[in-house]
């Protein structure tokens, strides 16, 4: 069990899941040596439950081969690196089980469904790292262009010191209370429902723009429709249609939390605003190629908000596309994921966010479901 080390070999690459996220990523594992210069690699083996459907989408989505046996694929010495888009409750054992074969391993957000999961992760990412093996979790936003920049901007100081955050990411696909029954909304295959799903993504956001992490939080969690038809008729919800949190950041700012997954007619709506003692930023996933800069300097008869297009070539990331102003979408953030872990790879260097981050902002969704079960109080992070 291992890999090959023949010099100049092709990094082999497995993908574990080929429903919604398989396809982002097999999309991006197709497209990024297109567009960026990565190491060689070979799209080896997509691997599913159900061989004829992974079979399929292992034809269309352009992997070599297909699988049913993750185990039996991450013994394979071809095999170098192992991207796992499978639901939260496989993370862990895969994750851990690849690291120990001596693969690399990228995995969906968010790193686990519970604390302990998440811990035993970060502890086979720290001792492959060791052997030099390199690990990171998929929070795809930090690859927006325009998101970079706004991170770059708040750590060149123009905003100045940062005192607030809003992060709100709101959905609609289980507004209609006939919409059935799915694994995301039972506790023992989601961990949680739209406070890991997509507040995991709000929560990451805040503590990598800011640079500052969360020390303490209050939250509540509500479940609108309780009960919804499943396989073999009514079923229970038994997690969160929609979470409220305030979290405490080390620095002294402070951030706010909305997400909900039955707000009619939002479809994929991640809205971030940054405000500082200088100046703010806003941006919206509905408007993915925007930021929004104010700048406090300015004299108030000229001052607003300056439209920035994140699309020239000194934008992160935008110069390995096309000219100014044509637009790219959702689906290059993953792109430019696979790009920055390829090259981490080939630098010996880790990735971030590491799982240690994925582990930060689990233990911040555990906290907010402590004080939501407690009514709101707050709850500190050790």
């Amino acid at each position: 069990m291992g890999t090959d080390t023949t010099p100049g070999r092709p990094l082999g690459v497995a993908a574990v899941g080929y429903a919604f996220m398989g396809k982002a990523h097999s999309n991006a594992w197709r497209n990024v040596g297109a567009f960026f210069d990565v190491p060689t690699f070979s799209q080896q083996v997509l691997v599913g439950r159900d061989g004829a459907a992974v079979k399929a989408a292992a034809h269309r989505y352009g992997w070599a081969e297909a699988a049913t046996d993750w185990q039996e694929v991450i013994r394979r010495d071809d095999i170098d690196i192992v991207d796992i888009c499978a639901p939260g409750w496989l993370h862990a054992e895969i994750a851990v089980a690849a690291l120990e074969a001596g693969k690399h391993v990228l995995v969906e957000k968010p790193l686990a469904n519970t604390l302990a999961e998440s811990e035993a992760m970060v502890a086979a990412a720290a001792a492959a790292r060791a052997r030099g093996v390199q690990s990171m979790v998929g929070f795809n936003y930090r690859r927006v262009p325009a998101l970079a920049l706004a991170r770059e901007l708040i750590a060149e100081g123009r905003l100045g010191t940062i005192r607030q955050v809003r992060a709100s990411y709101l959905q609609d696909w289980l507004a209609d209370a006939e919409a059935p029954m799915s694994w995301r909304l039972r506790k023992e295959t989601a961990g949680s429902g739209a406070l890991g799903d997509i507040a995991s993504h709000a929560i990451d956001q805040i503590q990598h723009l800011t640079g500052a992490a969360a020390t303490a939080v209050s939250g509540r969690l509500h479940t609108f429709v309780t009960e919804r038809t499943g396989p073999d008729g009514p079923e229970a919800v038994t997690v969160d249609d929609a979470a409220w949190a305030t979290l405490s950041l080390g620095s002294g700012a402070v951030g706010s939390v909305e997400v909900s997954r039955i707000a009619s007619g939002r479809k994929n709506a991640l809205r971030l605003e940054v405000y500082g003692s200088h100046g703010s930023l806003a941006f919206d996933l509905e408007n993915p190629n925007e930021l929004q800069f104010y700048d406090g300097s300015v004299p108030g008869r000229t001052a607003g908000s300056t439209r920035i297009l994140t699309t020239e070539a000194d934008h992160p990331y935008a110069a390995a596309w096309w000219p100014p102003g044509h637009v790219i979408g959702w689906e290059h953030t993953f792109t430019h994921q696979i790009r920055d872990f390829l090259n981490h790879i080939a630098a010996g260097t880790a990735p971030s966010p590491s799982f240690e981050e994925g582990l930060q902002v689990q233990r911040v969704l555990a906290a907010i479901e402590e004080s939501a079960a407690s009514n709101s109080v707050t709850v500190p992070l050790g």
